[in-house]
């Protein structure tokens, strides 16, 4: 191996050591640590998020990456090496227009405001939440200043999470599929509802917990490279590949949240445990954006979870599992989990309204950082949004603005990622079923082995490698494109709805 990149290698291993130990205080910030601990943890993340910052913007790093500029040139443009040099200095470009300063203020901030938003989610008082939020605003507005260079402020979150997406592009195939969707849940609503009735009642916490262990081990998580956690708000997070962490939630009266929560945190698990270890303390373990890592979560969770031949094995373990299903039969049972009706929270959303959520909060977002809205106003605006969007309006603030915890831990420029990973997601599901024509019937078996395969080696071994268009370029043909989401949509549900 050339020196230098050896040398880079070995300033990149502690840099990304330096964000797994932050990572690992943050998560146990949300499953494990008291809340009166929220200060010291805030102290203690600020540390370790200024010393990685420094550590990514140091002179040494900079340096080092002008004198590989001339290997650059003549590697293979694919290679890791090639990738290496070129995601690093992209990252420390980016990462040199921020004062170590803003990083600690930051950091401090949204430790104390996640404690904030956890209280006043229980209580359902956005009042408790509404200062820590405008200091996150306030720091996502600055934030966005160091980069002029960007077309539009949010351009500057939006690339955090989505490299190389601009907010415009992602308006544009919002403002193509919203009319599409729209017209589709009309449709439907048109038409007689089905019952879901038996997914309301008391299911026992403990068998929902062991039935989803039982599905994503199926799936292929290795549990000897990860576990599974509560937490308020299910997120999954990596410490390396091989320590990659789920967390669910359980609703001892609601099947869905914990059975199709579980399924979809253990995509974005996999993907974290498939990266090729070559690619491990690089920077380059992580996925290739928030999108391509959300097309993993949604495929798990809805075209293998949400489908006839996935419940065709399933069900009648389910039903052993939970007797009270045992008169259900599966027809019934699959219309239910897959009942399309306007909902005030996000993550219990359908897959026709789903979209609706996440466009709401990108108008939101963008006001937001343009100042065209103040946070004293957002229960109001949420509100207001939701009822012309979906046309319900949420009966207090717990089901309305502090629903998600993305704010919470400053993540504004986050939610498209959600809705353009469900494009991805048919995209990919496409190909897949063309280079395996027999998929259905593998899942109707319980075997996920072939699908997981293929998944590993056209996107999860690649890590960071490439950026989100250009990975689904290479995967499927064409850069991120609607149309295979809504083909998807409209087989589906208008089998389900007979449309």
């Amino acid at each position: 191996m050339n020196a230098k990149i050896q040398q880079l290698r070995g300033l990149l291993q502690e840099i990304s050591d330096l964000h797994y130990i932050s990572s690992l205080l943050g998560w146990d910030q949300q499953t494990y640590m008291p809340p009166g601990g929220a200060e010291a943890r805030g102290n203690q993340l600020a540390l370790i998020e200024r010393l990685a910052h420094e550590r990514g913007t140091s002179p040494e790093l900079g340096k080092l990456l002008e004198e590989l500029k001339p290997l650059a040139a003549t590697l293979e443009p694919d290679s890791d090496d090639a990738r290496l040099i070129k995601v690093t200095a992209r990252d420390f470009e980016k990462a040199t227009r921020v004062p170590s300063s803003h990083i600690v203020e930051f950091t401090q901030t949204t430790t104390l405001a996640q404690q904030a938003w956890v209280e006043a989610r229980q209580k359902s008082d956005f009042s408790i939440f509404r200062p820590h939020l405008e200091k996150i605003v306030a720091l996502r507005q600055e934030y966005a200043s160091f980069f002029p260079n960007f077309e539009h402020p949010y351009d500057a979150l939006l690339d955090d999470f989505e490299p190389g997406m601009k907010t415009e592009e992602v308006k544009t195939i919002f403002d193509s599929i919203r009319p599409k969707q729209v017209e589709l849940i009309r449709a439907i609503a048109s038409k007689p509802q089905v019952d879901d009735a038996f997914l309301h009642q008391s299911f026992d916490v403990s068998r929902q917990w062991s039935f989803g262990e039982e599905v994503i081990t199926q799936f292929g998580y290795d549990w000897k490279r990860g576990r599974q956690d509560k937490a308020a708000h299910p997120f999954t997070t990596e410490f390396g590949i091989n320590d990659v962490r789920i967390t669910t939630r359980v609703d001892a009266n609601y099947l869905n949240p914990m059975l199709f929560g579980t399924m979809h945190e253990c995509g974005h698990a996999l993907y974290g445990q498939g990266v090729a270890p070559e690619l491990e303390r690089t920077g380059l373990e992580r996925g290739a954006s928030l999108a391509v890592h959300e097309s993993q979560s949604r495929l798990w969770e809805n075209l293998v979870g949400r489908s006839l031949p996935f419940w065709k094995h399933f069900y009648p373990r389910l039903q052993q599992v939970f007797p009270q299903l045992s008169g259900i039969p599966l027809t019934k049972f699959y219309k239910g989990i897959n009942k399309v009706h306007p909902s005030f929270i996000r993550v219990e959303a359908d897959e026709a309204t789903y979209n609706l959520h996440i466009m709401l909060r990108l108008e939101i977002e963008i006001a937001l950082l343009e100042g065209k809205v103040l946070v004293k106003d957002l229960p109001d605006v949420w509100n207001g949004k939701m009822q012309e969007y979906l046309g319900v309006t949420p009966p207090n603030d717990e089901k309305g603005v502090l629903q998600d915890i993305h704010w919470s831990g400053g993540m504004i420029g986050y939610f498209s990622t959600y809705a353009l990973g469900n494009l991805i997601s048919a995209q990919i599901w496409e190909k897949i079923n063309l280079d395996m024509p027999d998929l259905n019937e593998q899942i109707r078996s319980g075997k996920f082995e072939a699908l997981l395969a293929w998944l590993r080696e056209k996107i999860h071994r690649h890590g960071a490698k490439f950026e989100p268009q250009e990975l689904v370029q290479r995967v499927t043909g064409s850069k991120i494109d609607p149309a295979a989401y809504i083909r998807y949509l409209t087989k589906k549900f208008g089998e389900i709805y007979d449309l």
